[in-house]
């Protein structure tokens, strides 16, 4: 085995954010630029020779190459095997999945989750740990450390493996298998859910659904569940082909980027009863009923109030938990059932020690991410057989259902609003005015509204006791409604500001107020606290969720 050693030098910003590392596709195509990020992984790991690593991505433009480039880097790190999913491809859950079941040391996935593929888009890599999820900030902040003084990568010399044929080859001393990406993942989703009522339903005259993978990754996973072991009618599944550049569109399933599969549910001619989409790595869901669309946040609480349900939870719930800016929807029903339920800051890394330590069993965040303890990574595909076995016991719609939530809990009425690709300099100008206003705004009374508390959320882990500052900037109210203002780190170019906004609503009387107008005298506290118009010069967000 003939392993080549390349001198390079440090890139600047390689600090992985919420995700991994994310960049745009120019960015990782420079010379060395993806192998240096690659070498600091395999040297802050410890342990690793002779063991197994899982490789995969939603395949997205560049993903290709870049496993070719991993696999010839893995061999030189000293890896025994490497599973790598057919054609490239490995949904972010299955690869958790596939971790934990073949008792691997760790995985690298390659995506860059819901933001835009193509030659000119974006791309992503992160590693994940040997529980299935993704690396802490312990090992992140190392990973990080690593790429600033960096000084050579290594390699072994290799002809490109033939990832579109099922089966093992050699890279020097390490073995290469090419596995079926959807097999470990379907038989866990199996052992969760009741298919045959599942399957039942879908057979049931005057029910049907749509399923929009966006042309990503969860293309050939939702035709392999949905239409071939569920028997859903053939083109249940659409845009469900993996492409490069994602068809050109945004794979982020919300109302702005899935206006088709939204557009579709309320129209009466096509008669669909229930929808659904996905993202780029299939970690994301969005539930749509005819004419109605789910919050995130409620699809996460009504999981919870419906767990009796589903044959993998019915015997209870040992908590739940949440990311600080989803709508406090799922407490209430938390407490209701008498178990405990966490707040955390976002990243579903955070959810990983609740998972392990067997303290939480369901989790979610408000970017139409939930997800339970069979893996370690939120699940898209999981949520939309959740709804659909509750939909099968119930035997009512999703509206039906959303609405006698909300009779018993009352309305977390809630929305995000973002400002994309804000000019970084401007942003951080933003939050560094808010943050110093916040020992001075409790008490206060901004536009009829009396601020009971205002705080910068930190987070210790109840688990390991890790501590997280500066998770976000939140404006309690006295009436129970919430302001929380949170840069994002999911972006590759500029800055993204996200406004989160909710506004408890007991009477049933008022729960069809539409949500911006429920939500205006929030929306103009926010301004008037941040002056988000007057720092950044936007006058209004770009995608209001």
């Amino acid at each position: 085995m003939s392993v080549k050693t390349v001198a390079t030098r440090p890139f600047a910003g390689q600090k992985p954010g919420t995700s991994g590392l994310r960049k745009k596709v120019k960015v990782f195509s420079q010379p060395g630029y993806l192998e240096n990020f690659v070498q600091s992984i395999f040297d802050t790991l410890n342990g690793q020779q002779g063991q197994t690593l899982v490789l995969g991505g939603d395949g997205r433009y560049f993903n290709d190459v870049a496993i070719q480039i991993i696999l010839r880097m893995a061999a030189a790190a000293g890896f025994g095997r490497v599973l790598v999913g057919q054609g490239g491809i490995l949904s972010t859950p299955a690869a958790s999945a596939v971790i934990r079941k073949r008792a691997a040391f760790g995985g690298i996935i390659l995506s860059a989750s819901h933001n835009p593929g193509g030659v000119e888009g974006d791309f992503g890599i992160k590693y994940n740990l040997a529980n299935g999820g993704p690396a802490n900030e312990t090992f992140t902040d190392a990973v990080y450390q690593r790429t600033q003084g960096i000084t050579e990568y290594r390699y072994v010399e290799a002809d490109d493996i033939d990832l579109s044929r099922l089966g093992e080859t050699r890279i020097g001393a390490m073995t290469v298998e090419v596995i079926d990406p959807v097999a470990d993942y379907a038989e866990l989703l199996e052992s969760l859910f009741d298919f045959e009522r599942i399957a039942a339903l879908l057979a049931r005259p005057g029910f049907r659904m749509r399923f929009d993978a966006m042309h990503a990754v969860t293309g050939p996973y939702a035709k392999a569940l949905l239409e071939r072991r569920l028997g859903a009618p053939a083109g249940t599944v659409v845009n469900g082909t993996p492409l490069a550049d994602f068809g050109g569109g945004h794979p982020d399933p919300n109302p702005v980027y899935a206006a088709d599969l939204v557009n579709a549910m309320a129209d009466p001619g096509l008669g669909l009863s229930f929808g659904a989409a996905s993202d780029g790595d299939g970690d994301r869901n969005m539930i749509v009923g005819s004419n109605f669309i789910v919050s995130p946040s409620d699809s996460l609480a009504i999981l919870t109030a419906n767990y009796s349900l589903i044959p993998a939870y019915a015997k209870g719930l040992a908590g739940v938990a949440r990311s600080m800016p989803t709508s406090c929807a799922v407490d209430r029903v938390a407490a209701d059932f008498g178990i405990p339920c966490f707040e955390t800051p976002t990243g579903w890394k955070f959810f990983g020690s609740l998972l392990d330590a067997g303290k939480a069993t369901l989790c979610g965040e408000e970017s139409s991410g939930t997800g339970s303890n069979h893996v370690r990574e939120k699940d898209g595909l999981w949520a939309v057989l959740y709804w659909l076995n509750i939909l099968a016991a119930r035997n009512e719609s999703v509206e039906q259902i959303v609405r006698a939530h909300w009779q018993k809990y009352g309305r977390n009425v809630y929305s995000r609003h973002d400002y994309e690709g804000v000019e970084s300099a401007k942003a951080e100008a933003m939050f560094t005015a808010l943050r110093g206003k916040l020992p001075t705004l409790a008490g206060q009374t901004i536009g009829g509204m009396r601020v009971r508390m205002a705080d910068d959320f930190s987070y210790t882990d109840p688990v390991d006791g890790a501590r997280s500052e500066h998770q976000g900037v939140r404006i309690l109210l006295e009436d129970g409604s919430r302001v929380v203002f949170r840069l994002s780190g999911t972006g590759t170019e500029g800055a993204t500001i996200r406004l989160y906004l909710e506004r408890y609503v007991a009477d049933p009387a008022q729960h069809s107020v539409p949500t911006q107008q429920a939500l205006a005298p929030l929306i103009a506290l926010a301004e008037s606290v941040a002056q988000i118009t007057a720092t950044t010069g936007r006058t209004k967000p770009d995608v209001i969720s």
